[in-house]
């Protein structure tokens, strides 16, 4: 029998409401004995309750302090104590296997005080039941059937939601996206998987239940969507976990003018003086909904000033740190010999250039790039082409890829899509090598086995304890 659970779900500190969560098949006794009821306790209905606590003026314990069993005498005691309310609260009921865990669960949403809250939480684990780990409320969930593994990854997605695309994303994910995505063409394995199984079962009959050209076009059939959900996964992952993109170039380019301009307030000292910024500036700022780190760098110069040397220090491992770059060149300059040298060393990485400080070279076209390399007009002074730079960014970001449901989100996801893919080729060579039906099918059910890692139905325990371990108590 599973161990009754009880944690705090709400974030520490104080807060108008606090809510304590019991899963388990004592929750419901334990929960009567933490608070008083003014009306029954129904499935999905909240019930106003006391929240109670020992009166310190009563001493009804003797009897219990004559009991031999120290368990009992414990439970004697607190069945033998005078209670007195502590607080109000509201008491939800939801009855196995209709609630999140599948198992009976219990919530007692009180006022926020962590005094009340940690009381209730005590008075449980007095009572028997266990302190939740991390996730173990989802873990259930997902024991019990009442999810899959990529919907239980995706609550702790929308937890922690820093931009709208992202809990959009997650809530997706949640509903079941992903899941829905695999399900046809774990669909279509099964099918072809069948196919060879009976054609196994009828070899010695001389009967053929499926041309070669059969099976291939059903491999083709099963291989191409995966090829296209493995490619989800370049918009997805910059989606949930975001980027950083550095902002480089010579002093006085005007690269903390356009940083303040990117972040929309004066995060960055500007002035006329080169050489003003000396050490990295970042800010969090989103676009279409994915989460970018700016760094604003200091002017990558050859400079005699001790402080200065150690800010363009810095700057060089922020650029080769970053995943996204945008070079500042000073449009009234033209390209300098250092700026060249940037471009050279930005040839194989996703970079954009900013021709800045087009307001004052009205009509002068950007100089000769790299093959591939996006130059942008921009003023961070009238705001000239700062939208064009803003869609550069994003488009870079993403390979230009839209966002859609179902995207592979985290490498986990990448490598087991990825893994079914291979063994779907392997299949493939095989059988255009008229390798016999017992072998393929081992790449075959490889393949399948990787479609069940994804959704969890053969995901191994390690797997599982470090998926959950990342979660928030009391989720």
């Amino acid at each position: 029998m599973a161990e009754t659970i009880v944690a705090i779900s709400t974030p520490p500190g104080r807060g108008g409401i606090g809510i304590v969560r019991l899963s388990g098949p004592q929750s419901v006794p334990v929960a009567m004995r933490l608070v008083r009821l003014r009306g029954s306790l129904e499935h999905a209905r909240a019930c106003l309750a006391d929240v109670l606590e020992e009166d310190p003026e009563s001493d009804d314990t003797a009897e219990a302090d004559n009991a031999v069993d120290a368990q009992d005498a414990s439970l004697s005691r607190e069945a033998a104590r005078s209670w007195r309310r502590m607080d109000e609260a509201l008491v939800t009921y939801f009855a196995a296997p209709r609630s999140y865990t599948g198992e009976d669960l219990v919530e007692i949403a009180a006022h926020g005080s962590p005094v009340v809250l940690e009381h209730l939480v005590r008075r449980a684990m007095l009572l028997g039941a266990q302190l939740a780990a991390p996730g173990e409320f989802t873990q259930r969930a997902f024991l019990s059937g009442r999810m899959d593994l990529t919907q239980a990854e995706a609550v702790r997605d929308l937890i922690e939601a820093q931009t709208l695309a992202q809990a959009r994303l997650a809530a997706s994910q949640m509903g079941g996206a992903l899941s829905a995505r695999v399900q046809p063409i774990k669909q279509e394995l099964l099918e072809l998987i069948a196919l060879l199984e009976a054609g196994i079962d009828f070899a010695e009959d001389d009967l053929e239940v499926a041309p070669a050209e059969e099976i291939l076009r059903r491999m083709d059939a099963v291989a191409e969507p995966l090829r296209t959900l493995e490619a989800t996964f370049r918009h997805g992952r910059v989606l949930h976990a975001g980027l950083t993109l550095a902002i480089v170039g010579r002093p006085n380019a005007g690269k903390s003018s356009l940083f303040n301009a990117l972040v929309e307030r004066d995060r960055a000292i500007v002035t006329p003086i080169p050489g003003t910024t000396r050490d990295l500036i970042s800010e969090r700022i989103a676009l279409e909904g994915i989460p970018l780190e700016l760094v604003d760098t200091a002017g990558l110069r050859e400079s005699t000033d001790v402080v200065e040397r150690l800010g363009v220090e810095r700057s060089r491992t922020a650029l080769a740190d970053a995943a996204l770059v945008v070079l500042v060149v000073d449009a009234t300059a033209g390209l300098h010999a250092e700026d060249r040298r940037l471009l050279a060393a930005l040839e194989q990485r996703a970079a954009i250039v900013a021709w800045n400080k087009c307001d004052l070279q009205p009509g002068m076209k950007p100089e000769a790039l790299p093959p591939g390399m996006v130059a942008i007009a921009t003023s961070a002074v009238t705001g000239e082409g700062l939208a064009d730079l803003r869609a550069a960014i994003v488009r870079l970001a993403t390979g230009g890829a839209a966002a859609e449901p179902g995207m592979l989100t985290t490498l986990r996801h990448r490598q087991t899509v990825a893994d079914a893919g291979q063994a779907v080729a392997d299949a493939r060579k095989a059988a255009e090598a008229e390798t016999p039906h017992e072998m393929v099918l081992l790449d075959l059910y490889r393949a399948l086995w990787a479609l069940d890692a994804l959704t969890g139905q053969t995901t191994t325990d390690d797997v599982l304890h470090r998926i959950f371990s990342s979660f928030c108590i009391g989720k």
